[in-house]
């Protein structure tokens, strides 16, 4: 088993640094406070752009396997924040959208049909809170 562990550290007002088992860190801060000039990321927003990347980095690798990459691919995630305390996602969007001149539906239907029902643990993950709808757009350049 596999055990990752990252450390986050205050650093100031409403702000935090983390770090992350590649060694990299970022900041973390509440968007609804005064953050100055810092750059960094609201930690519910983070949890979007985890999903989107975890079944990107699944759908890419798949696409490549199955001989049908694409010229462009990008994901974007709508998600739906309740409005009691503790606030969370229970609706989630997924929308993946591929571009090319010779798109292969079927093969990108089925890479994206194995990341969200099989490879993906970020998405198992928000099952088990959400509900998630998939949605897949192609279009042709």
């Amino acid at each position: 088993m596999i055990k990752n562990t990252v450390t986050t550290v205050w650093t100031q007002k409403s702000q935090f640094e983390t770090d992350n088992p590649s060694g990299h860190k970022f900041t973390m801060f509440d968007k609804s406070q005064d953050n100055g000039d810092v750059v960094g990321y609201a930690p519910k927003a983070l949890m979007l752009s985890s999903l989107a990347g975890c079944s990107g980095l699944d759908v890419v690798s798949l696409l490549t396997k199955m001989h049908a990459e694409v010229a462009d691919f990008k994901i974007e995630v709508t998600a739906n924040l309740t409005d009691e305390h503790p606030k969370f996602y229970d609706k989630v969007k997924v929308d993946y959208h591929f571009s090319d001149a010779e798109l292969q539906p079927k093969k990108i239907q089925k890479a994206v049909n194995l990341s969200v029902t099989k490879y993906c643990g970020v998405m198992e993950m928000f099952r088990q809170f959400a509900d998630v709808e998939i949605e897949i757009h192609l279009h042709n350049l």
